[in-house]
Protein backbone atom coordinates (compact mmCIF):
# COMPACT_ATOMS: atom_id res chain seq x y z
CA UNK A 1 0.00 0.00 0.00
CA UNK A 2 1.07 3.60 -1.31
CA UNK A 3 1.66 6.21 1.74
CA UNK A 4 -0.47 9.08 0.81
CA UNK A 5 0.79 12.40 1.69
CA UNK A 6 -2.21 15.02 2.70
CA UNK A 7 -1.32 18.50 1.21
CA UNK A 8 -2.27 21.46 3.37
CA UNK A 9 -5.32 23.56 2.21
CA UNK A 10 -3.77 26.85 3.34
CA UNK A 11 0.11 26.07 3.04
CA UNK A 12 2.22 28.01 5.21
CA UNK A 13 5.07 30.16 4.01
CA UNK A 14 8.03 31.41 6.09
CA UNK A 15 10.88 33.55 6.04
CA UNK A 16 13.26 35.92 7.94
CA UNK A 17 12.98 39.86 7.05
CA UNK A 18 15.47 41.95 9.17
CA UNK A 19 15.66 39.03 11.34
CA UNK A 20 12.40 38.58 12.36
CA UNK A 21 10.70 35.32 11.45
CA UNK A 22 7.70 35.84 9.44
CA UNK A 23 5.06 33.15 8.11
CA UNK A 24 1.82 33.82 6.30
CA UNK A 25 -1.01 31.65 5.51
CA UNK A 26 -1.41 31.10 1.73
CA UNK A 27 -4.86 31.74 0.09
CA UNK A 28 -7.20 34.20 -1.17
CA UNK A 29 -8.97 34.81 1.94
CA UNK A 30 -9.43 38.24 3.91
CA UNK A 31 -6.17 37.37 6.25
CA UNK A 32 -4.62 35.26 3.99
CA UNK A 33 -1.57 35.96 1.63
CA UNK A 34 -2.94 35.56 -1.83
CA UNK A 35 -0.03 33.17 -3.96
CA UNK A 36 -0.06 35.61 -6.51
CA UNK A 37 1.68 38.46 -3.91
CA UNK A 38 4.90 39.56 -4.96
CA UNK A 39 7.97 39.82 -2.73
CA UNK A 40 7.82 43.81 -2.60
CA UNK A 41 3.95 43.85 -2.01
CA UNK A 42 4.07 41.59 0.74
CA UNK A 43 6.33 44.10 2.11
CA UNK A 44 4.94 47.31 1.88
CA UNK A 45 1.36 46.29 2.28
CA UNK A 46 1.40 43.23 5.29
CA UNK A 47 4.71 44.54 6.95
CA UNK A 48 4.43 47.88 6.46
CA UNK A 49 7.95 48.08 5.02
CA UNK A 50 7.80 51.21 2.87
CA UNK A 51 11.11 51.47 2.49
CA UNK A 52 11.36 48.99 -0.63
CA UNK A 53 9.49 50.95 -3.38
CA UNK A 54 7.39 49.89 -6.64
CA UNK A 55 8.30 51.93 -9.30
CA UNK A 56 8.42 50.45 -13.31
CA UNK A 57 7.26 47.05 -11.65
CA UNK A 58 8.61 45.00 -14.16
CA UNK A 59 12.36 44.42 -12.99
CA UNK A 60 13.65 47.56 -15.18
CA UNK A 61 14.30 50.37 -12.54
CA UNK A 62 15.92 48.18 -9.83
CA UNK A 63 14.17 50.65 -7.18
CA UNK A 64 12.50 47.41 -5.73
CA UNK A 65 15.66 45.81 -4.95
CA UNK A 66 16.30 44.18 -1.71
CA UNK A 67 19.00 41.37 -0.57
CA UNK A 68 17.84 37.58 -0.71
CA UNK A 69 20.32 35.97 1.67
CA UNK A 70 23.16 38.33 0.86
CA UNK A 71 22.12 38.79 -2.51
CA UNK A 72 20.67 41.71 -4.72
CA UNK A 73 17.47 40.80 -5.81
CA UNK A 74 14.39 42.63 -7.56
CA UNK A 75 11.11 42.16 -5.50
CA UNK A 76 8.66 42.92 -7.92
CA UNK A 77 9.60 40.04 -10.18
CA UNK A 78 10.03 37.44 -7.07
CA UNK A 79 6.71 35.95 -6.10
CA UNK A 80 6.37 36.04 -1.71
CA UNK A 81 5.76 32.25 -2.00
CA UNK A 82 9.38 31.74 -3.35
CA UNK A 83 10.88 32.98 -0.61
CA UNK A 84 10.33 30.05 1.64
CA UNK A 85 13.25 29.73 4.35
CA UNK A 86 15.12 32.86 2.72
CA UNK A 87 16.57 35.69 5.16
CA UNK A 88 15.25 38.72 3.32
CA UNK A 89 16.93 42.32 4.52
CA UNK A 90 15.18 45.39 2.99
CA UNK A 91 16.93 49.06 3.45
CA UNK A 92 14.85 49.31 6.98
CA UNK A 93 17.40 46.54 8.44
CA UNK A 94 20.49 47.92 7.29
CA UNK A 95 20.90 49.60 10.51
CA UNK A 96 22.42 48.22 14.00
CA UNK A 97 19.36 47.13 15.68
CA UNK A 98 21.04 47.59 19.35
CA UNK A 99 22.42 51.46 18.74
CA UNK A 100 20.08 52.58 16.14
CA UNK A 101 23.06 53.79 13.81
CA UNK A 102 22.35 53.24 10.26
CA UNK A 103 24.90 51.31 7.99
CA UNK A 104 28.33 53.46 6.96
CA UNK A 105 27.34 52.96 3.63
CA UNK A 106 23.42 54.63 4.42
CA UNK A 107 26.16 57.36 5.76
CA UNK A 108 27.91 57.55 2.68
CA UNK A 109 24.94 58.45 0.79
CA UNK A 110 24.10 61.51 3.10
CA UNK A 111 27.70 61.82 3.15
CA UNK A 112 28.38 62.72 -0.52
CA UNK A 113 24.54 64.32 -1.22
CA UNK A 114 24.15 60.56 -3.70
CA UNK A 115 20.20 61.13 -3.40
CA UNK A 116 17.60 64.18 -4.41
CA UNK A 117 14.08 62.64 -4.13
CA UNK A 118 15.24 59.05 -2.48
CA UNK A 119 12.74 57.47 -4.38
CA UNK A 120 15.37 54.89 -5.84
CA UNK A 121 18.17 55.36 -2.82
CA UNK A 122 17.28 52.67 -1.55
CA UNK A 123 17.17 50.15 -4.01
CA UNK A 124 20.86 51.81 -5.14
CA UNK A 125 21.95 51.25 -1.64
CA UNK A 126 21.06 47.39 -1.10
CA UNK A 127 22.41 46.79 -4.72
CA UNK A 128 25.55 48.39 -3.83
CA UNK A 129 25.45 45.99 -0.02
CA UNK A 130 25.02 43.48 -2.14
CA UNK A 131 28.31 44.15 -3.86
CA UNK A 132 30.07 44.69 -0.64
CA UNK A 133 28.78 41.67 0.67
CA UNK A 134 30.39 39.98 -2.07
CA UNK A 135 33.47 42.24 -2.60
CA UNK A 136 34.54 44.70 -0.14
CA UNK A 137 36.98 46.31 -2.04
CA UNK A 138 35.23 47.38 -5.76
CA UNK A 139 36.54 49.20 -8.00
CA UNK A 140 34.88 51.95 -9.40
CA UNK A 141 34.05 49.58 -12.42
CA UNK A 142 32.73 47.24 -9.89
CA UNK A 143 30.51 49.92 -8.45
CA UNK A 144 29.22 50.69 -12.16
CA UNK A 145 28.44 47.20 -13.15
CA UNK A 146 26.97 46.33 -9.52
CA UNK A 147 24.45 49.27 -10.14
CA UNK A 148 23.46 48.74 -13.81
CA UNK A 149 20.19 47.83 -12.80
CA UNK A 150 19.23 50.60 -11.14
CA UNK A 151 17.71 53.77 -12.85
CA UNK A 152 17.38 56.88 -11.60
CA UNK A 153 15.58 59.99 -13.53
CA UNK A 154 17.33 62.50 -10.81
CA UNK A 155 20.76 62.38 -10.19
CA UNK A 156 24.23 62.38 -11.35
CA UNK A 157 25.50 58.77 -10.59
CA UNK A 158 28.69 60.24 -9.22
CA UNK A 159 27.98 60.92 -6.30
CA UNK A 160 26.60 57.55 -6.19
CA UNK A 161 29.88 56.05 -7.06
CA UNK A 162 31.45 58.86 -4.78
CA UNK A 163 29.49 57.35 -1.84
CA UNK A 164 30.43 53.67 -2.24
CA UNK A 165 33.66 54.32 -2.85
CA UNK A 166 33.76 56.06 0.54
CA UNK A 167 32.15 53.23 2.37
CA UNK A 168 35.28 51.33 0.77
CA UNK A 169 38.13 53.94 1.94
CA UNK A 170 36.74 53.74 5.48
CA UNK A 171 36.31 50.10 5.59
CA UNK A 172 32.71 50.33 6.66
CA UNK A 173 30.14 47.55 5.80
Amino acid sequence: MTPTHEIPSHPTITFTVNGEACSFIMGDGSHELPPSYTLAQTLRERLGLTGTKISCDHGACGCCTVLMDGKAVLSCMLLTVECEGKEITTIEGLGNPVTGAIDPLQQAFIDNTAFQCGFCTPGIIMSAKALLNENPSPTVEDVKEALAGNFCRCISHYHVLDAVIATVKKGGE
